[in-house]
C-alpha cells in the first residue's frame, strides 16, 4: 500500500496512516478537533503526527500541573507551557494540511505524460537566530519617578515562531521598577528558507487577576484525582483519606484530559510583530510593534511601541561545503604555464583550492582562493572536444582590472556537476541576499534550565517527587503517599521539564 500511495493519488484509498489506538492524537480526532482525512501516509506526515502526539501529551501534563498548583508562580509557568503546547499543535496541524494540499495539487496538475523532475530550483535552507531581545517600557512620571499608586505587576514572556518551529522565552515579572524588559538568551531556528517569517508575540498576565488556586490538600487532591483518571484517582483519594490500602483496578487505560479548559491564570496577547529577510543585519535593530491592548486591560503594560534585537541568518551555502572535487588549475611555473591538480571546495563566497584532499579535511590554509560572489562570471568551454578538454573560466573584477582563472574538469560529467553547483550557489546567494556578503555569527544558546521556582524545597515538584511516605501539611500543599501515583506524576513532571524539542 505505501509504494502505491506514494506513486499515484487514489480517492478513498485504504492506505491511510494508522493513528495509534488510545494515543493522544486519536483522542483529539474523536473529540472532533481534527479530521482523520488530514493524515496521509508519508514519512513526513508520520513524523509530524509523532510531534503532535508528543505536544498533546505535554499539554495534558501542563493541565495536570495547572490543576495541582498551590503557588501563583507555578501556575503562571504551567499556563505558559499550556499556551506554547497549543501553539505548536496548531502549527503542526497547519503544516499537515499544507502538505496534503500540495500533494493533491501535484497529482492534479501533473499528467501521466509529464516525465522527468520538476525544473523549479529551490534555494538552500539555513539557520535564523534572534538574540538580545529588549522591549522598552514607558511608565508615567507619577508611576516611575514619584513611585506613587498601586504597584501594577504582570508576568510576561515572548513566543517566537518560524514555520513549525516554536520557542518561548523565560517568564519575567514586570513592574514600574523596570524600564526595559530583556531576554538575553538567543533562540535559533534550524530550518528556515530565505522567505521565512519570524513571528514575535508578547504575552502578559496581570498579577492582580483573581485566578483560583488550590489552597488546601483536600481541594488539591480533588483536582488531582479528577485529572488523573478513575483508577488513579481512587488510589489517590484512598491514600489522602487515610484508608488502609489503595484500590486496585485493571481498567482505566491511558491518562488523558478533555480539551483544556482549566481554571488558573490566562495569558493575553499584548503585542506582536513579524520579521523577515529584510530585517536581517549583523547588528542591533529596532522593530515596530503592533499593540493589541489598552490601559483598561488588567494585563496591560506601557510598551513604547518597539523592540530591539539582533537578527542574523546563516544560509547553508555559507557554512557548508556545497561542492568538492579535483580540478586542474593553470599556474605559471618559471616561464611555462602548467596545469596543477588541486582539490577544490566551494563554500561561502570562496572556492578554496588545496594541494591534497586531506588538507581540506584538516582545515589547513588553502594554497589558493578564488572569490565566488554575486559579481563573479563563470563560463564553461570545450575548446577541443577531441582531446576531451572540459574547462571552466571564473572571472572577477578587482578594482578596475578583470582577473580570469581557468580550471579543467576531469570529465564532461564532472564539468556538468561543477557548473550545476555554481548555478545553484549563485541562485542561493540571490535569494539570501545580504546574508551571503559574509558569514554572520550565531551564538550557541545556553542549555535551557527548569524555572528556578521548581528547584526550591517545598515546591510542587519536590512535594510530589519525594519518595517514601510523607504527611500532608495544610501549609505546604500535598505530599503524595501512594508510590504508584507518585511515580506516575513524577515521570510526568520529569519529562515535562526535561524534554527537548
Amino acid at each position: 500500500g505505501r509504494g502505491q500511495a506514494g506513486s499515484m493519488f487514489v480517492r478513498n484509498h485504504s492506505s491511510r496512516v494508522t493513528v495509534a489506538r488510545c494515543s493522544a492524537l486519536e483522542m483529539e480526532i474523536k473529540r472532533g478537533k481534527f479530521r482523520r482525512s488530514v493524515f496521509v501516509d508519508t514519512p513526513q506526515d508520520t513524523d509530524i503526527q509523532k510531534k503532535i502526539d508528543h505536544e498533546v501529551r505535554m499539554r495534558e501534563g501542563a493541565c495536570k500541573l495547572l490543576a495541582a498548583c498551590t503557588q501563583r508562580e507555578q501556575a503562571l509557568e504551567a499556563a505558559k507551557s499550556l499556551l506554547v503546547c497549543n501553539s505548536r499543535i496548531m502549527a503542526y496541524m497547519s503544516e499537515l494540511q499544507r502538505m496534503k494540499e500540495a500533494q493533491v495539487m501535484q497529482h492534479m496538475t501533473r499528467r501521466p505524460s509529464d516525465v522527468g523532475p520538476m525544473d523549479d530550483r529551490l534555494p538552500c535552507r539555513g539557520r535564523v537566530s534572534i538574540s538580545d531581545l529588549r522591549i522598552p517600557l514607558m511608565w508615567k512620571d507619577t508611576e516611575y519617578f514619584k513611585n506613587k499608586g498601586d504597584l501594577h505587576r504582570c508576568a510576561m514572556f515572548c513566543l517566537l515562531q518560524v514555520g513549525v518551529e516554536i520557542y518561548d522565552t523565560e517568564m519575567v515579572m514586570v513592574d514600574r521598577t523596570l524600564t526595559d524588559i530583556c531576554f538575553e538568551n538567543g533562540i535559533v531556528f534550524h530550518d528556515a528558507g530565505p522567505d521565512f517569517e519570524l513571528k514575535v508575540e508578547i504575552y502578559s498576565c496581570g498579577m492582580e487577576d483573581d485566578f483560583a488556586l488550590g489552597n488546601t490538600p483536600k481541594k488539591l487532591a480533588s483536582k488531582l484525582s479528577s485529572s488523573l483518571g478513575r483508577s488513579s484517582g481512587k488510589r489517590l483519594r484512598a491514600t489522602l483519606d487515610g484508608g488502609g490500602g489503595s484500590p486496585v483496578s485493571n481498567g482505566g487505560g491511558p491518562i488523558l484530559l478533555p480539551a483544556p479548559s482549566v481554571p488558573g491564570p490566562k495569558y493575553h496577547l499584548l503585542a506582536h510583530t513579524q520579521l523577515s529577510l529584510v530585517d536581517v543585519q549583523d547588528s542591533f535593530r529596532t522593530h515596530d510593534l503592533t499593540i493589541t491592548s489598552n490601559e483598561e486591560c488588567s494585563f496591560w503594560l506601557p510598551l513604547y511601541g518597539s523592540m530591539c534585537s539582533r537578527l542574523v541568518a546563516q544560509p547553508r551555502c555559507m557554512c557548508e561545503q556545497m561542492m568538492a572535487g579535483f580540478l586542474k588549475m593553470q599556474q605559471l611555473v618559471g616561464e611555462h604555464q602548467n596545469w596543477v591538480r588541486m582539490y577544490c571546495v566551494l563554500q561561502g563566497s570562496k572556492l578554496f583550492c588545496y594541494r591534497r584532499c586531506e588538507e581540506a579535511e584538516t582545515k589547513v590554509e588553502p594554497a589558493f582562493t578564488i572569490a565566488i560572489n554575486k559579481e563573479t562570471r563563470i563560463r564553461a568551454t570545450e575548446k577541443d572536444p577531441k582531446n576531451k578538454v572540459h574547462s571552466v573560466s571564473i572571472t572577477n573584477r578587482y578594482g578596475g582590472e578583470e582577473v580570469t582563472h581557468m580550471l579543467l574538469a576531469e570529465s564532461r560529467a564532472d564539468l556538468q556537476r561543477w557548473m550545476e553547483a555554481f548555478w545553484q550557489h549563485f541562485y542561493d546567494m540571490s535569494q539570501w541576499k545580504q546574508c551571503c556578503d559574509e558569514l554572520m555569527k550565531i551564538e550557541t544558546p545556553s542549555p535551557w534550565k527548569p524555572p528556578a521556582l521548581l528547584s526550591k524545597q517545598g515546591s510542587l515538584y519536590h512535594e510530589m517527587a519525594l519518595p517514601g511516605p510523607a504527611v500532608p501539611s495544610s501549609s505546604e500543599g500535598l505530599l503524595l503517599q501512594d508510590n504508584a501515583v507518585s511515580a506516575e506524576i513524577r515521570a510526568l513532571l520529569s519529562s515535562y521539564y526535561n524534554d527537548s524539542y
